[in-house]
């Protein structure tokens, strides 16, 4: 049978409805991420996967074609939830330093929300295949990116006091690992922050190092 190709991460499907694919391969996401964490990826069956997902193994290849391809599907989740989240936050608030801390918020909400699947990828990003580490790799800078095109057009409009190319690309890689950090040391923060205390402290911050 003659395979389609998803535009969005070239991983083959005999499926022809992208909506379905999508609807699919979210639900293959979700049902393996615990058992990656639980048992580790290498341990981790497609065969689990499927069992876990309500598929067979045979309606679960219509969809991926390996292991790798569901890790990174994984990476593919986060960087779309974090693209949709924040690109309708800064339509929302063109104008004004609302808009930086809107685009915050909603970053700061998604990595809250997809703790696990953020704390998988970096725990096993290095056993993807060389094409895929380098498309996730792309990826985190086409995210860091929307921080930068904010902050360079926030500086346009006199929101914000004139900076370098280089002062706003190094704050637009603070606010992308300030976000990992929920991740990374919630373990700690959460006994001492709630996430609206986190967003609110740290939005804080990277406003006050902007001059506000």
């Amino acid at each position: 049978m003659p395979t389609a190709t998803a535009s969005k991460t070239d991983i083959e499907t005999q499926v022809k409805n992208p909506e379905l694919v999508a609807r699919r391969r979210r639900q293959i996401v979700d049902a393996a991420v615990p058992l990656f964490i639980e048992k580790g990826f290498h341990k981790t069956t497609t065969r689990q996967i499927a069992a876990a997902t309500g598929f067979s193994i045979g309606l679960l290849y219509e969809y991926v074609r390996s292991k790798e391809d569901v890790l990174y599907l994984v990476c593919e989740a986060i960087h779309q939830e974090v693209e949709r989240g924040v690109n309708d936050a800064l339509q929302r608030h063109e104008r004004g330093r609302e808009a930086l801390a809107a685009m915050i918020r909603e970053y700061f909400t998604v990595c809250h929300r997809m703790n696990d699947h953020i704390l998988l990828i970096y725990q096993e990003t290095q056993s993807l295949p060389p094409h895929w580490r380098k498309r996730v790799l792309e990826n985190e800078v086409r995210l860091t990116g929307l921080f930068v095109n904010a902050l360079a057009r926030l500086i346009a409009h006199g929101d914000l006091p004139k900076l370098t190319e280089q002062s706003i690309e190094l704050i637009a890689h603070n606010i992308t690992v300030l976000g990992h950090m929920w991740t990374f040391r919630r373990w700690f923060l959460a006994r001492h922050y709630s996430i609206e205390d986190y967003i609110s402290l740290q939005t804080g911050f990277i406003l006050g190092l902007l001059g506000g």
